[in-house]
């Protein structure tokens, strides 16, 4: 089959998210221009949910998906894809009014983020150095499962009919009749609407479909695995810088992921790390903790694409109905991926009800026009 209803260009979380939404009501294809889903931005996640992570209007589409992630429909799994952590966002005393300035930004939403005191930071996170004394905690945070979650929605759409191609990156595209005509790697085929979920590369698949780009940019992201005292690992928390200098989790086998919370600019591309924004990670990381066993086990790097106001865009360009933005996730894609695609859904769909409390006019394409 070449004829669909829908062709969503990319297969990370938020293709395959939507294409678990429409398949089955609609022929669908998703397509992937490398030879397996999520390869880029999706696989190289660091796994967490928590409402404050991207400010207060990406805040309702974050709030909106904890449901589902915490207790996913039968259909999509028989276990949670969430499970707690809490969070603690932490500066020195030079930081208290970024402190101030996190919760007054989040009062009207009533997301949970209470201060706590210099011992309560020393109790969460051991060997800490003396002088970071703010403290917010906030304790609905918790980890993901990223690659079940992202599985999940892919087995979905395949049971209900949708086609999935790798290795199939979007050569062209051109309008005409009421359909677009894709050439792609991997063969052609029509279809009377086009998804751009191509995250990083999202401007460049309007360009070869004659869309203007809305100016996504690509930004690089650091990622190391520490091992250490498995002492310092247990039980912590997501412990995020209240200057965005720095966040670090823990993971399996005394383990943390800690990464220098860089954003570079740079072009599409398979990211990699550069040993300028590790020596930064591991420095900032020995500012906090005396930890006396830390050992570089593992780094890698991703691409975290936003627009120009860091919000994401969600719905149909205003110069061509059935060009559909769905893009600018930034690094809250996957904590939002539920609530996204079910607003993605609705408005592609008229069966599909909207998330409550989530206005699509925030993250419309026709800001940027």
């Amino acid at each position: 089959m070449t004829d669909f209803d829908v062709a969503i260009i990319g297969s990370g979380i938020a293709g395959a998210s939507l294409a678990s939404q429409l398949a089955g009501a609609a022929r669908l294809l998703l397509l992937e221009a490398e030879s397996q889903p999520g390869y880029h931005a999706t696989g190289r996640s660091a796994a967490f949910w928590t409402e404050s992570y991207g400010g207060p209007m990406v805040q309702p589409l974050t709030s909106a998906s904890g449901p589902f992630l915490s207790a996913p429909p039968p259909d999509i799994s028989d276990q949670p894809f969430m499970h707690p952590r809490g969070a603690l966002h932490i500066g020195r005393e030079a930081d208290r009014t970024l402190a101030s300035k996190l919760l007054a930004d989040f009062a009207p939403s009533g997301v949970s983020i209470t201060p706590v005191s210099a011992a309560e930071i020393a109790r969460r996170v051991g060997h800490i150095q003396s002088d970071w004394t703010i403290g917010l905690w906030e304790p609905d945070c918790c980890d993901i499962d990223v690659g079940g979650l992202h599985s999940a929605y892919l087995r979905a759409a395949k049971r209900k009919g949708a086609k999935l191609a790798c290795n199939a990156a979007l050569r062209r595209a051109e309008f005409g009749n009421g359909r677009w005509a894709l050439e792609t790697a991997a063969g052609n085929f029509t279809a009377k609407a086009i998804v751009n979920a191509a995250g990083a590369w999202a401007d460049q698949v309007a360009e070869r479909c004659d869309i203007r780009p809305i100016g996504i940019t690509a930004y690089r992201r650091t990622v190391l695995q520490l091992q250490t005292d498995p002492g310092f690992a247990a039980n912590l928390p997501l412990v995020i810088a209240l200057d965005g200098s720095f966040y670090f989790k823990p993971e399996a086998g005394g383990r943390i992921w800690l990464s220098p919370h860089d954003e570079t600019p740079s072009p599409p591309c398979d990211a990699a790390p550069e040993e300028m924004d590790i020596a930064i990670a591991m420095d900032r990381f020995q500012q906090v903790t005396n930890c006396a066993q830390i050992k570089l086990e593992r780094k890698w790097a991703g691409l975290r694409s936003f627009a120009r106001d860091r919000l994401p865009v969600i719905g149909a360009d205003p110069e061509c109905s059935a060009f559909f933005w769905l893009a600018g996730q930034g690094g809250f894609g996957i904590q939002t991926a539920p609530a996204t695609a079910q607003l993605a859904a609705s408005l592609l769909s008229g069966n599909i009800t909207a998330p409550a409390h989530v206005d699509p006019a925030h993250y419309a394409p026709d800001r940027f026009r």
